[in-house]
């Protein structure tokens, strides 16, 4: 295979390869064995790839700003730490002119750890100790500091929080003989206090955001970011790619529901959801969006494509649910599903509409449900806002969430059902 441009990007614990080839729109993707999937495929770019708009070859990419890691020192002493108990982190670019005292939270995903062993593997990994985490890291997309690459954000206060707790900043629990330690909210805390000192309480504008398990992350402390400010401070919340659905598998059963149920029970979750879910629905499915986003009192904006490719290879059809296979050439190129493959995806899609359909409703929410075969369209620059980015009726995913932060006109894009869309920017596993 010819490619023109070469990426490597790391993934949960394995590392992907990234190829865009010239005449297609298509993302091929080589994956050095799957690990957890793909949902952190986006965390770890060393640079950005921009399409042309008509299926070309991309341009070379601009070479991205790099910012250092900060660890939060003191952070142990209230027991905020890393799976392995490590000091917690950020990557903080300081905002200029009109931006400095706007700030932009970014919750980093990377998966969930259920059991015992997945956490202790975890722990050897930038997922579950700051000893492994990238000293510095690209700020692309949504954390650039370009007007043309990032025109509404370009030169707040932006931060990327690290994500080393394996339950999208929840947990709060130990284990005393593994020396692991469950401390997800403890780190959001600190973490918070950290960058109100740094000058985000005299903020006039702040939005927090998330991608993946960062963006479930962002739709669970929502509030909470809301409540640290005063009422004069313009807060939203942005989750991408965050809405995990409570669906069934192709074998009739419930793999993510059975995963989360183990992520909550282990790290000591319950304690910390909301309660507006957990009194009057198990606590296992108050770790789900869909019976989340309708209660959440601050402006919230999903991001979110309707065939999101995590959710269908890792949820939706897994290998313990395909144990035959079935599923595996659909699940690692759309084009090679067959109809009635489609018209499952296309089930999960409408279940997905369903789910936000509540939430849609209320005038302060912003949607943007593409239908590509995609997983976090924030931070990578290719689907954020470039020539050729997904759009919907012409709008781009940054454009759009411009639109409904500024409150310059409502947000409601709903994108028609595969394969309407020829803007996306489909991934491939190859």
């Amino acid at each position: 295979m010819k490619c023109d441009i070469l990426f490597c990007f790391y993934l949960c614990c394995s590392t992907l390869i990234i190829v865009v080839q010239g005449g297609s729109k298509d993302v091929v993707v080589d994956l050095e064995g799957r690990g957890q999937g793909i949902l952190s495929y986006v965390e770890n770019q060393n640079d950005v790839m921009s399409g042309n708009g008509d299926g070309g070859a991309p341009s070379p990419p601009a070479k991205p700003l790099m910012v250092g890691l900060t660890l939060i020192r003191g952070a142990d002493s209230k027991g905020a730490v890393c799976l392995d108990g490590t000091l917690p982190g950020y990557h903080l670019h300081r905002g200029s002119g009109t931006g400095a005292n706007s700030w932009l939270i970014q919750l980093e995903g990377g998966g969930w750890c259920d059991t015992m062993r997945s956490c202790v593997f975890r722990k050897t990994t930038r997922r579950g100790s700051s000893k492994f985490m990238e000293k510095q890291l690209p700020f692309t997309g949504i954390l650039s500091e370009k007007p043309e690459e990032n025109p509404d954000f370009f030169n707040w206060n932006r931060v990327k929080l690290r994500y080393c707790d394996g339950a999208s900043f929840t947990g709060d629990s130990q284990n005393e003989a593994s020396q692991i330690y469950f401390r997800g909210q403890r780190i959001w805390s600190v973490a918070m206090e950290e960058l109100m000192s740094l000058g985000m309480r005299d903020a006039t504008q702040a939005l927090l955001s998330g991608c993946s398990a960062g963006g479930l992350a962002s739709i669970l402390h929502c509030d909470e970011f809301r409540e640290l400010f005063p009422q004069s401070t313009k807060v939203k919340c942005l989750s991408d790619a965050g809405m995990f659905m409570d669906a069934i598998d192709v074998s009739g059963g419930r793999t993510l529901r059975n995963m989360y149920a183990g992520v909550v029970n282990l790290q000591g979750v319950v304690k910390n959801l909301p309660s507006t879910c957990t009194s009057r629905l198990d606590p296992t499915s108050c770790f789900f969006p869909q019976n989340l986003v309708s209660n959440i009192k601050t402006p919230l904006f999903l991001l979110n494509s309707g065939y999101d490719i995590w959710q269908i290879q890792a949820s939706l059809a897994p290998s313990s649910a395909d144990p035959h296979g079935y599923w595996n050439a659909c699940k690692r190129n759309y084009l090679r599903c067959n109809s009635s493959q489609i018209e499952f995806l296309q089930g999960f899609r409408d279940q997905m509409l369903t789910a936000i359909k509540s939430f849609s409703m209320s005038s302060q929410s912003g949607l943007f449900i593409n239908s590509c075969f995609a997983h976090c369209q924030s931070e990578l620059q290719y689907t954020w806002f470039a020539d050729g980015s997904p759009s919907i009726e012409g709008k781009r995913v940054a454009q759009a969430v411009g639109d409904w932060y500024f409150d310059r006109e409502g947000v409601k894009d709903i994108d028609c059902p595969y394969p309407c869309d020829n803007t996306c920017k489909n991934l491939v596993f190859e």
